[in-house]
């Protein structure tokens, strides 16, 4: 239960027509995929987030760019279990190994055009129809 809401970041990195995606290991959405990204800690910026989170997560290092798409993601009850407001920001590799660490159970390149087929958090519907309209989620 929360009273106020997190913010959050998330890190869109394509490559070769591909998307770089995590398999949640923890709650909320264990087992589904989202981009790598977490919560803001305190003193820390927006873009120090996501380069800490990918790290974190997907063992690259990353350079980032623009907002590429914000929402908000609203666990059920009243006050709801959670609330995150989540900023997606463009990124792209820069070194590092790719390799699932942190919360990550597991991490893959997952073709665009292959995304309807993974079971994911609900913000990455939002954020796949908003980026690619002409997909299969569109």
């Amino acid at each position: 239960m929360t009273d106020r809401a997190t913010v959050a970041v998330g890190a869109v990195i394509v490559q070769d027509d591909s998307l770089l995606l995590v398999e949640r290991a923890n709650p909320p959405g264990v087992g589904k995929w989202a981009a790598p990204g977490g919560v803001v800690e305190p003193g820390e910026t927006l873009a120090a987030a996501v380069v800490r989170e990918v790290l974190e997560e997907t063992g690259l290092e990353v350079s980032v760019g623009d907002i590429a798409w914000a929402g908000d993601s609203i666990g059920p009850g009243a006050p709801p279990a959670w609330h995150f407001t989540i900023l997606d920001f463009w990124a792209t590799v820069v070194g590092g190994a790719l390799r699932a660490g942190d919360d990550a159970a597991r991490v893959e390149w997952v073709p665009i055009d292959e995304l309807a087929a993974r079971p994911m958090v609900e913000t990455m519907y939002d954020l796949i129809r908003s980026l690619w309209p002409d997909s299969d989620l569109a």
